[in-house]
């Protein structure tokens, strides 16, 4: 019997033509690429990373090069700053999170993910990276770079939505997760 062919992925589709189609296309592709990619619950913190569910959330909005500042991302999250605090005490007593004092206001603080803290969120993703490589390894390289720029912009425009929702808003989002 011989073996079943690799099917190839089609050919790229032509990009959507409306926002309509543009938001179908996203709500078909994103479930896809996630139950592509996420197979394991491990995130608690027994793993060696040590971060629970809401860790892992936290570290996920942070970057390594640029700053967010701890209340705008107590407002995004939909919790308070006391709460907020506390959890970014833990992450920067495990390394994985940097806070620093502004120059132009010295009471402010600007967060900043560790390499340390990168590579805890990596290992604790929902997307296996092993899974996520095998995904972009069966892209040509130009069609790789196109992906990852889509994304990176949808990542984007994500946060800055997140942060122009109002805090009842948030917060009510947040209890369907």
């Amino acid at each position: 019997m011989p073996l079943p062919v690799a099917r190839r992925p089609p050919a790229a589709a032509s990009p959507p033509r409306t926002l309509a189609a543009a938001v179908r296309a996203v709500q078909i592709a994103y479930p896809q690429i996630y139950l592509a990619c996420h197979t394991r619950h491990t995130r608690a913190r027994s793993s060696a990373f040590r971060l629970s569910a809401r860790d892992s959330s936290l570290l996920v909005h942070l970057d390594e090069t640029h700053p967010t500042r701890p209340a705008a991302l107590a407002r995004h999250m939909g919790v308070g700053a006391s709460t907020m605090s506390a959890a970014l005490r833990r992450l920067e007593s495990l390394g994985y999170v940097t806070r620093t004092t502004p120059e132009t206001d010295r009471r402010g603080a600007e967060l900043r993910l560790t390499a340390k803290g990168a590579d805890a969120l990596s290992g604790t993703s929902v997307l296996e990276a092993a899974r996520v490589q095998a995904l972009l390894r069966a892209l040509t390289p130009a069609d790789r770079a196109r992906a990852v720029d889509g994304l990176t912009l949808l990542g984007r425009a994500a946060r800055g939505l997140g942060e122009r929702r109002p805090r009842s808003q948030a917060a009510g989002s947040q209890a369907g997760r």
